[in-house]
């Protein structure tokens, strides 16, 4: 899988995460199954919002707002300027989010200096090895990994410290930044984890080899998870006992308590492991959020996505679409609808819309959703994002919905995704699928070689 793939995973995965579990803070373990107890691929999904705050469907907490912050002062300095950060922590704090810890608050309102702040909160005797550190720290990790475990477990701690005076905390972030290192690289995540323990520091290093084992289980936790030991414990056992990013993310928001923080933790490395087309679109199409004391900009997955590339280095803008030629919508079967990227933004409203490329944000309709599919051969999970897209259309259409699919041009990625869905739901071999849908959809390309390969593929297995 391409690295961006995995970095892009682990950013938006994190944020995913947050608003996935927000609507269950502070409730009992298995809240979750009980009102999602199989996938909710319709017009309402599990990104819920609601939960003790009032949370938008897909709206992000202060877990992704103080990593986002942390993610732009990492991209504007190229390092990790401490006192730059810190400042921007304190502005956002002052703003009044609705979710803030309360050690958080404490150290960010103190009015003390950048580098004095949280230890003076330790040396008044205040606990502080919460997650909140940890919560954040997914951009730091991401932004270190290529320069090698010594420097990033030094940005772990530094980034750590400017809130959370326990070094407890900061090892947990250490250990987090080495887990994650392990996931973009395709390494063993325990592996890696092992190898880390003998850096921490002593005495913290048997408390957290013993919550990073193989063996341990949430229900050995000795705090609730509010703490940064269960937290990354929780994610870890997780993402042991997972196959996907969906399985991974059910499990600890099924743990109940801290399910924002748990899931965002459990959001990052999963996403890595699954890369941003392993995470389901019927997620990452909601996810949303603002920063309080920094305009009313509202982040989306786009800006997530084009982060996350500056975080790994790429320096190019944000992506606005040239405009396409504002093909009127076709019905190439039952209820799914055709056109391309203008003919899509200027559809009726009712329409469900499936976006294939970029789109330079949502176009207002109730429901759209965004698949990440490029139009090359850099596609690496190309079957799972067909299933991912076909189980959403299925849903959408048993909900009543008239659903629009579509790309730039209406073309190669539009035309893929028509004929895997008539290969699905009809039978069709892959040719017969490609000759009906040229039949009434003439703008259907087959330029592209590994879309082909994918939907022989597909066929085969349907």
């Amino acid at each position: 899988m391409d690295r961006q793939h995995r970095v892009m995973g682990a950013l938006v995965g994190s944020a995913v995460g947050d608003a996935l579990g927000a609507p269950f803070e502070f409730g009992p373990p298995d809240a979750f199954s009980a009102r999602f107890p199989t996938a909710a691929r319709g017009v309402r999904t599990e990104m819920c919002g609601g939960g003790p705050l009032g949370w938008e469907p897909g709206e992000f907490t202060d877990d992704t707002q103080m990593a986002l912050l942390l993610a732009q002062s990492l991209v504007a300095h190229r390092e990790l300027d401490g006192a730059d950060v810190f400042d921007h922590f304190r502005t956002w704090a002052q703003a009044g989010p609705p979710d803030i810890g309360v050690q958080t608050s404490a150290v960010l309102l103190s009015g003390l200096p950048w580098d004095a702040a949280a230890v003076e909160h330790v040396r008044a005797g205040h606990r502080a090895a919460g997650n909140g550190s940890l919560m954040r720290t997914t951009p730091a990790a991401l932004f270190f990994a290529g320069a090698g475990r010594e420097a990033t477990v030094d940005a772990a701690r530094r980034q750590s410290a400017l809130t959370h005076g326990d070094p407890a905390a900061g090892e947990g972030c250490a250990l987090f930044h080495e887990a994650l290192r392990a996931l973009l690289e395709e390494r063993d995540v325990d592996a890696a984890v092992t190898e880390t323990v003998p850096l921490i520091a002593e005495p913290h290093r048997e408390k957290w080899a013993r919550t990073c084992h193989r063996d341990w289980t949430p229900d050995r936790a000795t705090e609730s998870n509010g703490a940064v030991w269960p937290t990354l414990g929780s994610a870890l056992w997780a993402l042991r006992n997972s196959r996907t990013f969906e399985e991974a993310l059910r499990l600890v928001v099924d743990l109940g308590g801290d399910t924002d923080t748990v899931g965002c933790v459990t959001g990052a490395l999963a996403g890595a492991r699954a890369g941003i087309t392993g995470i389901p679109v019927r997620w990452t199409s909601l996810v949303h959020g603002r920063i309080p004391g920094f305009g009313g900009r509202v982040w989306e997955l786009r800006d997530l996505q084009h982060l996350a590339a500056q975080l790994a280095g790429d320096v190019g803008d944000l992506h606005e679409p040239t405009p396409s030629r504002g093909l009127e919508p076709v019905e190439v079967t039952d209820g799914v609808w055709a056109c391309d990227l203008d003919g899509a933004r200027g559809s009726d409203r009712d329409l469900a819309v499936v976006s294939l490329c970029r789109t330079g944000g949502r176009f207002g309709h109730d429901v759209q959703r965004f698949a990440y599919l490029t139009d090359d051969d850099t596609n690496t999970e190309l079957v799972t994002v067909l299933d991912d897209v076909l189980a959403d259309i299925a849903a959408l259409r048993a909900d009543g919905k008239r659903v629009l699919v579509h790309c730039h041009a209406g073309a190669s990625r539009t035309g893929l995704v028509l004929r895997a869905w008539l290969v699905r739901t009809e039978g069709l071999s892959a040719r017969e699928a490609t000759d009906r849908v040229r039949s009434v959809w003439p703008h259907l390309s087959e330029h592209n070689s590994s879309f082909t390969a994918a939907l022989d593929e597909f066929a085969r297995r349907r």
